[in-house]
Formats: structure tokens, C-alpha cells, sequence
């Protein structure tokens, strides 16, 4: 027995089939993305028996899928918490508060930047943008957005995590560990009670829209009833 077949279970096997089907023939490689988030959802990490894994089904090179792992920062090379907990330090939350919010957290952790607290439940970390400036500053906890938080708000976040709560995100679907998050990402549906987020979207996402409409702008010759080819129809 290999160590994959050890780690990895028929049913993950056939997950992975399943994931490499939703691609035409002679473009099953472009499954190595969601492949990479199902290994994720078994160890908590991308493993090197996660690696070979993905190079097994794929029928490609250890290399070629590293190479992949350790481009995208979503893949986790080392044991990751439950919980990931991702503040945006990049220009417009830094100076917004998201650096002050780091801070705070880090020194309520006691851990830095990619770093595990000791019993192994949260792991903290720098993001780059988060693509939300316009509820800056904004923080993560397994890819679910906390908007506009302070040092005291991103604290108290995470004291409910650490007794064992799951405090509801600002907006998206309620909170769930890492390796169900990673089972998200590699495109199954997931079945929790309250799992899919509703709701509009909030007035700072809208604000852009509002001055456009107010003032009449829009792109030059920009018809909102223009039919959208489709891709058989695109090849004619």
C-alpha cells in the first residue's frame, strides 16, 4: 500500500474522479486547482502525499503540481488551524486600521504571520487584497468577510473562536473549519443549514453605482440589452 492510498480514501478517489470530469477531454490538468482544496480538506494542508496524490490522478509530475501549490497562497504547505484568520494589510485597509488590526491580533495570539497558536486551532496571516476596499478594513476567517473591523472588534472575533463559538460574518454564509471550507473550494455543494448567504448588496458596494446613475455615466455606447454570445456561437 502507497502512502496516498493510506491517506486518501476511495471515496476522496472518487471525489477527485468526479472533480476531473467536469473538464473536457485533453483538459483534465485544469482540474489541479480544486484538486489541490479536496487534499486540503483531508489534512488540513497541501502534504507531499497530497502532491503525489494529485500527480497520480492527473498523470503529471510532482513538480508540476508544486509548482502550482506553492504559487497560490490558499494552498497551505504546513499544518494550518481550524480556524485561518487572513487581515488585509494591504494600502487602503493598512492605513484604514488593518495594520492596528494585525497588531492586535498578534499580540493577542501571541504568533506572526503565518503562524499556528500552540494548540493548533488558529493560524494567522498578512493578506493581500481581499476585494473590499470599500468595507476597509477587512479581515477573513476562512475566506468569510468581517468588514470595517477595529483592534478590539478583529479581538473579540477571535475570543469567540478560541471558546468554541462561530460569530456570523459581516456578509457570506456562517462559519465553518478550514477543511470543510476546502471541500467549498473544490466545488461541492455544501449542505449546512444556513450555508448559503442572501441578502442585497450594502451601500458602499453600491455607492459607484448610485454617482453613475445620479450623473448619467456610463461607457460610451454601452447597451445593457446587448446579447451575450455564447461560445459555439463566438467560433462562427
Amino acid at each position: 500500500m502507497t502512502s496516498t492510498e493510506s491517506v486518501f480514501t476511495d471515496a476522496t478517489r472518487a471525489q477527485a474522479q468526479e472533480i476531473i470530469g467536469r473538464y473536457p477531454p485533453g483538459k483534465e490538468r485544469s482540474a489541479l486547482l480544486p484538486l489541490l482544496h479536496l487534499v486540503q480538506s483531508v489534512q488540513g494542508y497541501v502534504t507531499p502525499a497530497g502532491v503525489s496524490f494529485c500527480a497520480d490522478v492527473l498523470g503529471i509530475t510532482k513538480a508540476e503540481v508544486s509548482a502550482v501549490a506553492t504559487f497560490y497562497t490558499m494552498y497551505k504547505r504546513r499544518p494550518t488551524g481550524d480556524w485561518l484568520v487572513s487581515v488585509c494589510t494591504n494600502t487602503m485597509c493598512g492605513v484604514l486600521g488593518g495594520d492596528d488590526a494585525f497588531k492586535a491580533l498578534s499580540e493577542h495570539l501571541a504568533v506572526g504571520h503565518d503562524e499556528t497558536t500552540a494548540d493548533g486551532k488558529i493560524t494567522l496571516e498578512h493578506a493581500e487584497c481581499l476585494a473590499a476596499c470599500d468595507y476597509a478594513p477587512v479581515m477573513m476567517v476562512n475566506y468569510e468577510y468581517f468588514d470595517n473591523v477595529t483592534p478590539d472588534g478583529a479581538v473579540n472575533v477571535v475570543r469567540q473562536l478560541q471558546d468554541g463559538d462561530q460569530p456570523m460574518p459581516t456578509r457570506g454564509a456562517r462559519l465553518c473549519p478550514l477543511k470543510e471550507m476546502s471541500v467549498q473550494l473544490a466545488g461541492f455543494a455544501d449542505s449546512r443549514r444556513g450555508a448559503i448567504a442572501d441578502g442585497l448588496p450594502g451601500e458602499p458596494t453600491l455607492a459607484g453605482n448610485r454617482l453613475a446613475d445620479k450623473y448619467g455615466i456610463s461607457v460610451p455606447g454601452f447597451d445593457p440589452d446587448t446579447p451575450i454570445p455564447s461560445s459555439s456561437q463566438e467560433q462562427k
